[in-house]
């Protein structure tokens, strides 16, 4: 069962051989199978490849220019809570480094902003209710300002 679909947990397994959920775990373990946990992972599109690949020989290029660039991220939450990878696993005799694709930047409620600058962590800011091109340009017109005035800079 578990070598045709390896993301099938323990407990359906056990269900569907009648057998009790534990003697599922030890006869995988004894098969050298063992539980690796999914690893959530933005999707790419296909053209981000070279992009990045050309970013990254931007930044090799200059010692310093890392240093004036705001690496910023944004976490959002959605009406459908946090996902928990905990109980996501792939059954493998080897680490298969299974991933799980999401799409979840159609709809959410709140956004988490922070961002790092030179060796600076900035932030965290909240921006709440429905993330709109208005909205995170306030943002950034009004709030980012306040955020990067105790930001000391390195000459």
């Amino acid at each position: 069962m578990v070598q045709g679909s390896p993301r099938v947990s323990t407990r359906r397994t056990a269900r569907c051989l009648c057998v009790p959920h534990t003697t599922v775990w030890r006869t995988l373990h004894a098969e050298g199978m063992y539980a690796y946990h999914t690893q959530r992972v933005q999707h790419l599109r296909p053209g981000d490849f070279a992009e990045r690949l050309e970013f990254c020989k931007l930044l090799n290029g200059s010692r310093e220019l890392h240093r004036y660039i705001l690496f910023t991220d944004e976490l959002q939450f959605n009406r459908d809570g946090v996902n928990n990878t905990n109980n996501s696993h792939v059954w493998a005799d080897v680490n298969p480094h299974a991933t799980a694709e999401s799409n979840f930047q159609q709809r959410f409620s709140v956004n988490v902003w922070c961002a790092v600058l030179d060796d600076q962590l900035i932030g965290l800011f909240i921006l709440e209710g429905r993330l709109t091109g208005e909205v995170y340009l306030r943002f950034l017109q009004e709030e980012l300002p306040r955020l990067l005035e105790d930001v000391p800079l390195k000459k």
